[in-house]
């Protein structure tokens, strides 16, 4: 099915520009990212015991920390989950999550005895855990872009494998950014989220790679700009349509999705449109760059062997 037609767009001609943009905003973020001294990781990666509380009423977050100093916990992260009853609070770096757990709850029952507290859930993690996690979470991004570098280098070329690493880093780093700027937490699930961002961004480059294979054999004539601008022409409808079912799809997931899901959706959210962008605008455009100075490299030593 063709959502557009015949559309001849000149995508080469924006990619200086399209670049300059996408630097400038990743830049944004990670001088927000250092400025904050990092991403704001969950009790996953920092360790510690995060305790869902609901009570029976509103309670205001200050009258729930004024109690849980009296027992040792002012630092403790107290904030609204969902609703004004619901509360989460974190305490950090804490080896026995149990008796921590009990020590909250208890002191919350006797504080707040006409508001009655529950316990929803607790989760507690080892700050040695939460370190190696957040470790070998790095390294697994690392060795999975690697992968991918490799696997397109041989069905592809090598200059496409670095349009596709390039743009599958911009994809994350942008990500990464806005999360930094919005204050949203980094979790084992947002981390997921991340995966399936570099999975989804790196199908749709392959397709319009695919596309610009099949036109350099067939079109050899052509120059090589028009070659890319043509097949990203081509696949453009199958890419819109393809994000658009996708984008959708995880709307509803953030919209119904509960606050579990709140940062994992969101991240698939950006993930979408920036992978959908950087397929066309951040990996095209690096083939094209480097493409082109190949061929310009081929044309001026063809040169000097024939003077």
């Amino acid at each position: 099915m063709q959502f557009i037609k015949k559309t001849n767009i000149d995508f080469v001609a924006k990619r200086r520009f399209a670049l300059i943009t996408s630097g400038v905003l990743i830049l944004i973020g990670m001088v927000n990212l250092i400025i904050k001294g990092g991403p704001d990781y969950s009790i996953d990666f920092l360790g510690g015991t995060e305790i869902h509380v609901r009570f029976s009423n509103e309670v205001a977050v200050t009258e729930i920390r004024d109690a849980l100093a009296k027992v040792g916990y002012a630092s403790a992260e107290i904030k609204n989950f969902g609703n004004a009853t619901d509360v989460l609070i974190r305490i950090e770096k804490q080896q026995e999550g149990s008796e921590v757990s009990d020590t909250i709850i208890s002191t919350l029952k006797d504080d707040f005895s006409n508001n009655t507290p529950t316990m929803l859930s607790v989760e507690s993690v080892g700050p040695k855990i939460g370190n190696e996690l957040r470790t070998q979470s790095v390294w697994a991004v690392i060795f999975a872009l690697l992968l991918i570098l490799v696997y397109v280098w041989l069905r592809f070329e090598f200059v496409f494998g670095i349009g596709a690493i390039v743009a599958l880093f911009h994809d994350v780093l942008f990500t990464l950014g806005i999360f930094s700027i919005l204050g949203l937490e980094i979790s084992l699930s947002v981390l997921a989220a991340f995966f399936t961002i570099v999975g989804y961004s790196l199908n749709d480059t392959i397709v319009v790679f695919d596309r610009i294979r099949e036109n350099l054999r067939s079109r050899r004539r052509d120059d090589f700009f028009t070659v890319i601008n043509v097949s990203i022409n081509q696949s453009l409808s199958r890419t819109i349509i393809t994000s658009l079912t996708t984008f959708f799809v995880v709307l509803v997931l953030y919209l119904n999705g509960g606050e579990v899901l709140h940062n994992f959706s969101f991240a698939l959210l950006v993930g979408v449109i920036v992978g959908t962008y950087s397929s066309v605008f951040i990996a095209t455009p690096v083939v094209a760059e480097w493409g082109y100075k190949q061929v310009q490299a081929s044309v001026k030593s063809g040169k000097k062997r024939r003077k």
